[in-house]
């Protein structure tokens, strides 16, 4: 009965992140890498003059089919006050791909300059391929030839924009992101079940501090929040990190995640823990979760890897972007 019952959860998570997958990409931990511009275009240009990130996520390993991800970001800092910023990704979720990119501006103000206050503006523009990989399907002796309707793929491509705001204040931080500003013209005919509503809400606000300055101790706690405007649910992220510098400023850091429905404190998506640490220009992190519901038997939970570099290291003559961290 469990197993049938499993076999029926998969199905439904499967369609829903079928249809949902144009909503928005599947966002993890990888913001957690310090990497705050995959969750706010508010944050190109903050921090080191160029910031690339490649992220490499499988989902629910040892499942068939189970959702696979990958994606890069890179932003950089011009003048004093503004930043761009790139991103690619690809994404697989069964017989599902999306491919696509985006195209990052932030601006940065200072609102007071001896309380650290500061007002980012961002906004995105973004490409998205959708498709259906019709060379899976196989036909048989009932069903001697491909449904029609899922010929040439179903190739689709959508244009839309992503808008942000943020607001730091010394260790203190709050972003609220709107994206998919754009609903998508769907042809009714053919894709009645596909969502027209793309729009979805994020906030991320947390605290960064230090413990005593001879310990080379940084702590962060933070919540990232996000809302669908198509049918209203709702998830949070509750996480925890700490970071342990050295001399040369390099540092090492761990944390945890616990992700749950808005209506489901108690019964968490999933759960896990992640390390990393930063030596000189290179960056690595690693994240883990378990999967905290009838799935947890058929898998080993969620695995994400990322590498980074950061060049060109210097502090701009505006503390508007310089960097969060430490």
């Amino acid at each position: 009965m469990k197993i049938k019952k499993a076999i029926v959860y998969l199905v439904l998570l499967v369609m829903a992140n079928s249809f949902g997958q144009e909503l928005n990409l599947p966002v993890f931990t990888q913001y957690l890498s310090d990497n705050n511009f995959v969750v706010s275009p508010t944050y190109a240009g903050i921090g080191d003059n160029l910031k690339i990130r490649a992220n490499a996520l499988t989902q629910w390993v040892g499942i068939k089919g189970a959702p696979d991800n990958q994606s890069i970001y890179g932003d950089v800092r011009i003048a004093d006050r503004s930043g761009v910023g790139l991103s690619f990704y690809n994404d697989k979720n069964g017989n599902t791909l999306q491919s696509g990119a985006k195209v990052s501006f932030a601006h940065h103000l200072i609102l007071d300059y001896y309380t650290k206050q500061y007002l980012s503006f961002g906004i995105s523009y973004n490409l998205n391929s959708f498709r259906i990989n019709i060379d899976n399907f196989n036909t048989t002796y009932e069903n001697p030839s491909i449904d029609p309707y899922v010929t040439d793929d179903r190739r689709t491509t959508n244009h839309n924009f992503d808008a942000g705001v943020l607001y730091r204040n010394r260790g203190y931080f709050l972003s609220f992101n709107v994206n998919n500003l754009l609903d998508k013209n769907i042809d009714e005919a053919i894709r009645k079940l596909e969502p027209g509503l793309l729009l979805n809400y994020q906030i991320y606000s947390g605290y960064t501090f230090r413990g005593a300055k001879s310990s080379g101790l940084e702590f962060e706690p933070s919540i990232f929040y996000q809302m669908f405007s198509s049918d209203k649910r709702s998830s949070t992220d509750l996480n925890f990190k700490v970071r342990k510098y050295d001399r040369k400023e390099d540092y090492y850091w761990a944390g945890i995640s616990y992700r749950y429905l808005n209506d489901q404190f108690f019964k968490p998506l999933n759960i896990g823990p992640m390390v990393g640490f930063q030596k000189s220009i290179f960056y690595f992190g690693y994240a883990y979760q378990v999967t905290m519901n009838d799935l947890s038997g058929f898998n080993s939970g969620t695995h994400m890897v990322t590498i980074g570099l950061n060049f060109l290291q210097g502090i701009s003559n505006c503390p508007c972007t310089q960097s969060p961290v430490h």
